[in-house]
């Protein structure tokens, strides 16, 4: 019998408040707590411990390990019980300790977490935070309220995102990295404070980026971002308009352009040391 067309299994211990909703299928482990607002979809299995409050909706197939705790009032001090939200896309691995709080009135009101993502081990999202699909968040990962993190991005071990941060498609932010603007879609940073170091060029290459698109990819880089000084002191809108004059039909970097050009809260991630030295540092 397929385990989404069973009844829900529920531990004694565990107490599911009325008026929750729980699908088919669904494995509710010792010592949960489901608040009365909460839609938990089918097949999502919480493991033990696991704590779900407020307006929060969990997709099918999510599995949640002991010690999580999702959609708790956020750590905003102007927040006054208002009945904000938290969704949680279907098949996400969400591990030990996690916190994931739901939105406030003052934000965009709701926490959205995407399809297919993991988030490892003691990591924090905050209020009106938003994980776009195949998102990878590794062990100690937190993060400031309204932070953006789009499709299959990777935040490496302790890393700490400002609030209001933007980190772009495929992005790799670096360990114990303290990120405090925005990451262009493909880029790669490291450092105790972020700076652009070169494109993730490994998730390229693993997602079937061909030869010739990689070559404009890093001329087009290089011409944003140069090596030296003396190109460096080309004003940035300059910049920007020359590599959309020669490689704006490319998609990524169309993509990357229109990231730059979005508004923004916190500006952009600066190049390291003057110039973007070009580090393929490997991405989970």
């Amino acid at each position: 019998m397929d385990s989404v067309s069973r009844a829900p299994e529920i531990h004694p211990s565990s107490i599911v408040a009325d008026g929750a909703r729980i699908g088919q299928g669904v494995r509710i482990g010792p010592w949960c707590s489901i608040g009365p607002d909460v839609v938990i979809e089918d097949g999502v299995h919480l493991i033990a411990n696991v704590i779900v409050e407020g307006h929060t909706r969990i997709g099918a197939g999510v599995v949640c390990y002991p010690f999580t705790t999702i959609g708790m009032a956020p750590q905003d001090l102007k927040y006054r019980g208002e009945p904000t939200r938290c969704n949680i896309g279907a098949r996400t691995v969400i591990r030990e300790h996690v916190t994931i709080h739901r939105g406030t009135a003052t934000g965009s009101g709701v926490t959205r977490v995407g399809d297919d993502c993991l988030i490892m081990a003691n990591s924090h999202i905050a209020h009106d935070c938003t994980l776009g699909n195949s998102v990878i968040i590794v062990n100690n990962v937190v993060m400031g309220g309204h932070v953006t993190i789009d499709d299959q991005a990777r935040i490496m071990g302790a890393a700490a995102l400002h609030q209001f941060v933007r980190i772009g498609r495929a992005a790799l932010v670096g360990g114990v990295c303290g990120v405090e603007a925005d990451v262009i879609p493909y880029g790669s940073v490291l450092g105790n404070r972020a700076r652009l170091v070169g494109l993730h060029w490994i998730w390229l290459k693993r997602n079937g980026v061909q030869a010739a698109e990689m070559h404009r990819l890093r001329r087009a880089f290089r011409a944003l971002y140069p090596r030296t000084m003396e190109e460096e002191s080309t004003a940035f809108s300059r910049r920007l308009a020359a590599v959309r004059a020669e490689y704006g039909d490319e998609p990524k970097v169309a993509e990357i352009l229109a990231f730059i050009e979005a508004s923004s809260h916190r500006g952009l991630v600066r190049v390291a040391g003057g110039g973007a030295a070009s580090i393929e540092s490997d991405g989970v």
